[in-house]
């Protein structure tokens, strides 16, 4: 078995990539991340190897067979909870990475409570309902947040339609705006990780300071 390195030693990597006070803002970091299906857990994957300090999984489901074709999980972690598999997964990735797992369902009652120490919130439901709840919530109670979230990445279109849209001083909108999975092919792997990559790399320009016009 290959020894892990040492703090010191991922950190001196990731320094060489980012450069140093780019690392620091990434290694002081908290970020949540809600929902932890295609988008949430190709998300929480790219942002611990970007080597963000604290990563917040907010997820109540289980690892199912249908999550595999898009999903970050393996055959072996079936019926695992969601957040307890990632986890896992995270520590093999950056074993550094403090990770916070709570497994729950986000609502109007609790929402308020989650929140204290992020720096910015990842959006990455698929349900309607459960978006408009989380972002009805951080638009009342913490305003000054930052919130990302994912829209319209379905079906076989073209991946170059999917952007990131800045919607208002905090809130940024990633995806094509416009596919639904009621239309009738549903999430596929390739466009669900492109929209999940841009919402980490949102995370990583708002952390940089470098915010879309």
């Amino acid at each position: 078995m290959a020894q892990i390195p040492s703090r010191e030693e991922m950190l001196h990597a990731l320094e060489e990539r980012h450069g140093i006070e780019t690392q620091k803002r990434f290694s002081k970091a908290s970020v949540a991340i809600c929902g932890l299906g295609g988008l949430g857990s190709n998300i929480a994957i790219m942002l611990a190897r970007a080597g963000i300090g604290r990563l917040h999984l907010i997820d109540f489901d289980k690892v199912d067979l249908s999550n595999l074709n898009r999903q970050q999980y393996a055959v072996s972690q079936l019926g695992m909870y969601k957040t307890q598999a990632l986890t896992e997964t995270l520590k093999a990735i950056a074993p550094y990475c403090e990770i916070v797992a709570r497994t729950e369902r986000i609502t109007e009652n609790n929402i308020k409570d989650l929140f204290c120490d992020e720096t910015i919130i990842c959006e990455a439901f698929d349900k309607p309902e459960a978006k408009a709840i989380l972002v009805n919530g951080v638009a009342e109670h913490f305003p000054d947040k930052y919130l990302v979230s994912g829209s319209g990445m379905s079906g076989f279109e073209s991946a170059n339609s999917i952007i990131t849209r800045k919607l208002t001083k905090h809130f940024y909108l990633c995806g094509d705006g416009v596919s639904d999975i009621a239309d009738g092919i549903g999430l596929v792997s390739t466009r669900v990780m492109v929209c999940a990559a841009h919402q980490a790399h949102m995370v990583l320009r708002i952390l940089m300071e470098e915010y879309e016009p």
